[in-house]
């Protein structure tokens, strides 16, 4: 059969396990969603600011292209043209028949290879670009007299428009530019030419400003595209920061709260799983004490009605035990029914102004008195004087009285008990010392919930219901007071009562 212990911690091991299940796997996924949230962050900002500049950037372009379109033609031949005051060619050149001249030299081949196109060229400027392997050019080019007069656009004079026309929009929010660049080749196939393209790409990412949002351009511009660039620090990784340190403090706090939550859930389940151990324990013990007292009454008035006891001093002696059976049954009661006034609050303390000196002594009467004939060495030193406070003397002299018998009780044969009292700067202290068992360190701190006993041997042998120390402290705390324990294994305890002289 299981013993009481064993099916206690079974029940606390089925409950927090039932607890992990419900309320921290639970939990840990939520917190798995928050850690790949703070992961992913970075991308997230990436996205919300590209979708915000994306949307610039078009209107951008279309003040761009308008005022491309509305381009005045400053000469003919060689062509110059004006945009917002801006001169847009910084190198010209002229195509008639097959013939080819341009100002630079080294642009003849890429105006040559042009040739095929300009003959749709129409009489108003036209923009287009052309990607050769000299690089990706914009140009311009109008048709005259039969001859076609054209430019290279200077990209200085580009990315001008282009701040011009996207100053409006500049103004507030993130700091940015504006830039028109060429697009991104598409990486041929294989992998070393994929890696080569990912490490071009890692290395103008960290050499140059960051992209906050690109535009593809369409036809005629089809090799440009039009990008936002970040200046100062990088407003993706600032906010992705910020972010992330905002999701890793509730992420912290979250877990924080939720590891001292179950550390609490598990300590209240394990105390209510050993309270409810210590009071079916106490109810077989209370009901054990019961039963002896009850035995020997029971026995003694069979006695007496059955006529066995013939003998006056017989008589006198089966009343007397019988006296000392219902005085021991009386006061194990009381104590039960007081502790159950006191856990309940409706205990009420009569506190008078009464001398310490005559609290003790109701004690110390008290307790000579129960033990009549008992071999001990008792002795009392009550330091004069003792001021006059205001308690309940009864209650005091209750819980002094159960230092007592605990002393006694928790001895051995040669038992010395020694009770002192003293004014120790603003408070009384009333001490009773032993030379019994002592009290393991680990379980000091404990003696005085209520129901617990010190596993022992020498408590195993003694009658207890584990109320008393506890009773003792609530008393004394209700008069502002404390209790405190020093005690060493094999060399005996001091109790001490601490009540401050104002209350």
């Amino acid at each position: 059969m299981a013993n009481p212990q064993t099916v206690e911690f079974l029940s606390f091991r089925r409950t927090f396990t039932l607890l992990i299940l419900l309320v921290v796997l639970p939990s840990a996924g939520l917190s798995g969603f928050g850690v790949v949230a703070i992961i992913n962050e970075r991308a997230a900002v990436e996205k919300r600011l590209e979708a915000t500049w994306s949307g610039r950037l078009s209107s951008v372009w279309a003040e761009v292209k308008a005022r491309l379109d509305a381009a005045e033609v400053v000469s003919e031949a060689p062509l110059a043209l004006k945009s917002s005051d801006i001169s847009l060619i910084e190198s010209t050149f002229d195509v008639v028949g097959e013939s080819v001249t341009a100002q630079d030299e080294k642009l003849v081949p890429v105006v040559k290879s042009l040739v095929p196109q300009f003959t749709a060229v129409p009489q108003r400027p036209v923009f287009f670009t052309a990607s050769t392997p000299q690089g990706v050019f914009l140009l311009v080019a109008r048709r005259t007299n039969g001859a076609v007069h054209g430019g290279f656009v200077s990209t200085d004079a580009m990315e001008r428009l282009v701040r011009a026309a996207g100053a409006p929009i500049l103004t507030g929010g993130e700091p940015a530019q504006l830039a028109l660049l060429p697009v991104k080749p598409v990486p041929a196939e294989g992998v070393l030419a994929r890696l080569a393209s990912g490490v071009s790409e890692v290395r103008e990412a960290a050499l140059g400003p960051p992209e906050l949002a690109s535009l593809a351009l369409l036809n005629p511009m089809q090799d440009f595209r039009l990008v936002a660039q970040a200046v100062g620090e990088d407003p993706v990784g600032k906010a992705s920061a910020r972010n992330r340190t905002v999701y890793g403090i509730l992420l912290g706090i979250f877990y924080v709260t939720l590891a001292l939550g179950v550390i609490f859930t598990g300590r209240t389940l394990y105390r209510e799983a050993r309270l409810s151990r210590l009071k079916t324990d106490f109810v077989s013990l209370v009901s054990h004490e019961l039963r002896t007292p009850l035995t020997s009454i029971r026995m003694f008035i069979e006695m007496l009605a059955t006529n066995r006891v013939k003998d006056q001093a017989e008589m006198q002696t089966v009343l007397d035990l019988l006296v000392k059976e219902t005085s021991r049954l009386s006061t194990m009661i009381e104590t039960v029914l007081d502790f159950s006034r006191i856990e309940s609050g409706k205990k009420q303390y009569d506190k008078q102004p009464v001398a310490v000196a005559a609290v003790v002594n109701d004690a110390v009467e008290a307790f000579r008195a129960q033990r009549v004939g008992a071999t001990m060495n008792f002795a009392v030193k009550v330091t004069e004087p003792l001021p006059t406070m205001p308690l309940d003397r009864t209650a005091i002299a209750g819980a002094v009285l159960n230092l007592l018998q605990n002393a006694f009780k928790y001895s051995g044969d040669d038992r010395r008990i020694e009770l002192r009292t003293q004014v120790h700067g603003d408070e009384v202290v009333i001490e009773v010392e032993d030379n019994g068992y002592g009290i393991p360190r680990r379980e000091q701190k404990r003696i005085f919930d209520r129901f617990y006993r010190v596993d022992s041997l020498a408590t195993r042998k003694t009658e207890g219901t584990g109320l008393g120390l506890a009773i003792a402290q609530r008393i004394v705390e209700a008069h502002a007071g404390r209790i405190s324990v020093d005690s060493t294994v094999g060399k005996g305890s001091t109790f001490r009562i601490h009540l401050p002289l104002e209350q």
